[in-house]
């Protein structure tokens, strides 16, 4: 029921083993013994700011044996508080946590800082998983010392690079930056425990970041609108280029020495010679046979040099050019 409701608590419900509860070495639990009941394997600790290392160390413990079932102590605050620190969260929420994560079976609340043979035999827990590092607290120089020299202590590996610390430890660090974070959510100062010059400052800062958020999105804004502008430039260039190669082409077509407008030129210039040189007599033509004489002058113009000089000579040249006529006739 892990992975569809939440894990239950230990002091909500019974050990489920019937049988009696016989020790177990680590080879028989590898082998998937004994075949009636699981491996009840146990870890503890205090789980603050539960986190992927915490769910690796589970995941280690749950995975021992072939057959597991495993349960989690969660110290309570006022152990914690005592041996360890203060916690960023409180014991209901940490018990929560863990009720919630996949490989849990079971979670035991105010689990013991030392495991006792009394809790051991009362939760029929077969072996502890923790990681191999001595645990020095409350006086002893390692709190599972008892348990690995017992055959019952199986390790885990610890995830390097996470732990509550770190998490801490980076909160602390950008403190302003988390302050500010939550007074812009809405948190008050007294809630963040902020003084009043503090405060301002930090307004002081998340206006001005959102003066600086605004000029960063006018500048891509115009540096998007530029690059639009240069992709249309470009694009109309290129459609100006082609159309010009086409009128180029046209023009040549049209006007180049061997264009149209040459040959309709030509045509129309042949046919307008045509139209104004003459027309060529034929050869049997009679005026091709006559000499290029002069034409003779009509009867009736007299000759300016030497004018008649009576009425006598005047009727008497008349009557000489009317006997050519006749002879002619």
């Amino acid at each position: 029921t892990t992975l569809t409701a939440p894990a239950p608590f230990a002091d909500e419900t019974s050990c489920q083993c019937q049988a009696p509860h016989e020790k177990l070495t680590i080879a028989q639990a590898r082998l998937g013994t004994p075949v009636d009941r699981p491996v009840r394997v146990y870890a503890d600790g205090i789980f603050d700011l539960f986190h992927s290392g915490h769910a690796r160390a589970l995941m280690q413990a749950k995975t021992l044996f072939p057959n597991s079932y495993l349960l989690v102590g969660v110290c309570s605050d006022d152990l914690t508080h005592k041996f360890k620190g203060f916690t960023v969260m409180n014991e209901t929420e940490r018990y929560e946590a863990l009720r919630h994560c996949r490989y849990v079976d079971e979670v035991i609340r105010d689990a013991p800082w030392t495991l006792t043979p009394e809790f051991l035999e009362k939760h029929k827990i077969d072996f502890v998983a923790h990681d191999d590092i001595p645990y020095s607290s409350a006086g002893s120089d390692d709190v599972y010392k008892h348990i690995k020299e017992a055959g019952m202590f199986v390790p885990t590996q610890r995830t390097e690079g996470i732990s509550t610390s770190d998490i801490i430890t980076r909160i602390v660090r950008d403190y302003d930056v988390y302050a500010r974070r939550n007074l812009q959510r809405g948190y008050t100062a007294k809630e963040l425990n902020v003084s009043f010059i503090n405060e301002k400052k930090y307004r002081f800062q998340n206006q001005v970041d959102k003066m600086k958020e605004k000029v960063k999105n006018v500048e891509e804004k115009s540096k998007e609108f530029v690059y639009k502008v240069e992709e249309k430039s470009h694009d109309l260039i290129q459609k100006w280029e082609e159309k010009s190669r086409e009128f180029i082409g046209n023009f040549l077509e049209l006007f180049g020495p061997d264009g149209a407008w040459k040959q309709m030129f030509q045509e129309r210039s042949g046919r307008m010679l045509q139209a104004f040189s003459p027309r060529q007599s034929p050869n049997s033509s009679p005026t091709r046979g006559r000499s290029p004489s002069r034409s003779p002058s009509p009867p009736w113009v007299f000759n300016k040099a030497s004018p008649p000089s009576s009425p006598k000579a005047a009727s008497a040249s008349l009557s000489s050019m009317s006997e050519g006529d006749e002879d002619e006739k």
